[in-house]
């Protein structure tokens, strides 16, 4: 961390702690964040389920019932069953592999090893996340339409308005390159510690982000509304490989392989607003000044069992998922990947999230655009650029009118 960074973060923290009594706020939080935990944790002594789940013909036919959204937005995440054909996915799990074996792949991620740093800081490592974007798979679950009506559901969960007109259009969204995850049965290498994504030490200092959990820090925290969009498309990320500098309203996965708790996969802190206790927890008097509970820019945002383990005993796994299903959560929801695979098959996924058409989101596809027909690597990722030479990787050819739509085209 840089001498001006540690000064910021000086600032910011004495600014925000003369907003509230942050130790008295904090103490109400946490006490209810816990009750909440508890609450999880007796749901799933009992073997019942804590993370919702619908049926994508539910959500094709605009039949979720009020009460299931209420618990979606409480819950900060959902499971979407049943979005792809099952052969269809097992085809593009296929697909996948064939396309890294014939390229050779690993041999050449060995090559460029050390160039992705955004999750070195984790306790666990790096995962087995494969740094490919335009697969003909990847991009056809992208452009798919019942991906499209899965995204338009899960935006229309968001309070758009804004004080300059809506934040985003909920109804259309851009494409989003990520990459694909490939953990092999029996691994103990590829975990991923609790963290947050899009945004570390911003969270605390970018006036956008201060604007968003402005009930938070002026002690109102039960007032704060996460799935109210103001300024969420204004906010700004320190530039660095892998931190994601569009807007998603969700982050999500497509399962390609039957997965469930035993097999190395996600985990989920499923409480919308437990960003409450993240955000004051880090302006406590037994945290330094130039200290935000570890964060640091260009890396995901940790939860740390030394300053959030309280909080953590809520940490879920998500139920077994099926090929085809879709799993997605809330950008402030904590997340992790079980350190150890002990199932008998692949847990491979896609990643897709969600995000919206808007000025921030248009600004990024541009860019994207451009890695797209060249084949390098997404302008948010390290730029590995494997697939510049890649045979049979998606080309402008292979897109539809919705997807030339979602790239920005």
């Amino acid at each position: 961390m840089t001498v001006e960074l540690a000064d910021y973060i000086r600032a910011a923290k004495r600014h925000l702690s003369g907003l509230t009594d942050v130790k008295a706020t904090f103490a109400d939080v946490q006490g209810a964040m816990l009750a909440e935990v508890e609450a999880i944790a007796k749901r799933r002594a009992a073997g019942q389920s804590v993370i919702p789940e619908l049926n994508y013909r539910t959500v094709a036919d605009g039949k979720v019932s009020a009460e299931a959204a209420k618990e979606i937005r409480h819950r900060g995440c959902v499971i979407v069953r049943g979005v792809f054909d099952r052969g269809q996915v097992a085809d593009w799990n296929g697909e996948i592999g064939e396309y890294l074996t014939a390229n050779d792949y690993l041999a050449k991620a060995k090559e460029k090893a050390g160039i992705d740093k955004y999750f070195s800081d984790l306790a666990d490592g790096a995962p087995q996340i494969y740094g490919v974007y335009w697969s003909k798979p990847q991009v056809m679950a992208r452009q798919d339409p019942a991906m499209a009506t899965t995204k338009r559901f899960l935006n229309r969960l968001w309070n758009v308005a804004g004080p300059m007109g809506d934040e985003f259009d909920p109804d259309h969204d851009y494409a989003y390159a990520d990459r694909t995850r490939r953990r092999s049965p029996g691994d103990t290498t590829l975990g991923l510690s609790p963290h947050m994504d899009s945004g570390s030490y911003e969270r605390w200092l970018d006036p956008a982000y201060q604007r968003i959990y402005g009930d938070i820090f002026a002690g109102n925290w039960r007032d704060y509304d996460p799935w109210k969009a103001t300024f969420r498309t204004q906010t700004r990320e320190y530039a660095s490989p892998a931190v994601c500098s569009m807007f998603r309203t969700f982050q999500g996965w497509t399962g390609l392989t039957t997965q469930g708790p035993e097999d190395g996969t996600l985990s989920l802190l499923p409480l919308s607003q437990s960003i409450a206790y993240f955000l004051l927890r880090a302006l406590q008097d037994d945290v330094a000044e130039d200290d935000l509970c570890g964060a640091m820019p260009g890396r995901a945002l940790g939860a740390d069992p030394a300053w959030h383990g309280d909080i953590l005993e809520g940490l879920t796994s998500i139920p077994v998922v099926e090929p085809g299903d879709t799993v997605w959560w809330h950008p402030d929801v904590i997340h992790s990947v079980a350190n150890e695979h002990n199932g008998s098959d692949f847990a491979n996924v896609i990643y897709v999230g969600a995000s919206p058409v808007c000025a921030k989101n248009a600004a990024y596809v541009g860019k994207q655009c451009e890695a797209f027909l060249a084949g390098r690597s997404a302008p948010d990722f390290a730029p590995e650029d494997y697939e510049v030479d890649f045979m049979g990787r998606a080309t402008l050819e292979d897109l539809t009118d919705l997807g030339r739509a979602q790239m920005g085209f």
